[in-house]
């Protein structure tokens, strides 16, 4: 093979497009040229960076990304700052380079931080894409930070964060489970439970008994079955 570097991509939805700044609509303050402009040129930036082969330079990518958020700068209608998110997101996952077979981009810092900062935008891509780490991800950190950003957003349409969130929990190793992950969801059903006036879904009521009953640290039991009853108070 000539080529150094070859890329797998295994879902195709989540390659990343070329970044083209779509400007604000609805009840949002309408930006002016200079401002589109300028958030144009930063956006092209940071998707350099974050397409780099380079984990130093994804991590500087979610820097800026990261004062985005902070700054106000970043909102759920940014489709290019969330296709930047969602490449970082599978980085090493979903998007694989290999050198002479051995994967060179398994940076799961890199996802993390991409799952922590979807959390913070929110809206429903921001949901999507996580949705799409959990049922792909396993590394445990990353699973914990996508589960709890999940909680944080709040969305539950149809059940989909929920049977999501679930399914990963009723997935795991039953004799070893992962305390610190679990712990991030029984979070997350929480904070779903309280922007939704409740949680009906008889998927995440039997992720909630498995965890109260199964091989879990005091701690992580004694949250699942607070988090149970004030599912009853509902």
């Amino acid at each position: 093979m000539k080529n150094r570097f070859f890329i797998i991509i295994i879902l195709v939805s989540l390659i990343l497009p070329s970044f083209t700044f779509s400007q604000n609509t609805g009840t949002e303050k309408e930006k002016t040229v200079e401002e589109i402009f300028l958030q144009s040129i930063e956006l092209t930036v940071i998707g350099e960076m974050a397409t780099s082969l380079s984990r130093e330079a994804k991590l500087d990518a979610l820097a800026a990304i990261e004062d985005m958020i902070e700054s106000g700068r970043a909102s759920s209608n940014d489709t290019d700052l969330f296709s930047i998110l969602q490449y970082l997101s599978m980085e090493g996952n979903g998007v694989q380079m290999r050198e002479r077979g051995l994967l060179v981009n398994n940076f799961p810092e890199v996802r993390r931080r991409s799952c922590e900062a979807l959390g913070k935008i929110g809206g429903e891509t921001a949901k999507a894409s996580l949705i799409n780490v959990l049922l792909t991800e396993q590394e445990p950190m990353v699973l914990a930070e996508a589960a709890y950003a999940l909680g944080t957003i709040g969305i539950n349409n149809d059940n989909q964060v929920t049977q999501a969130l679930s399914y990963s929990i009723l997935g795991q190793n039953i004799i070893n489970p992962d305390n610190n992950y679990a712990f991030a969801v029984l979070l997350a059903f929480e904070k779903i439970a309280e922007s939704n006036n409740g949680i009906t879904d008889p998927s995440a009521i039997s992720a909630l008994v498995r965890i109260q009953n199964g091989n879990y640290i005091r701690t992580v039991k004694r949250k699942a079955k607070s988090v149970i009853d004030k599912l009853r108070g509902y």
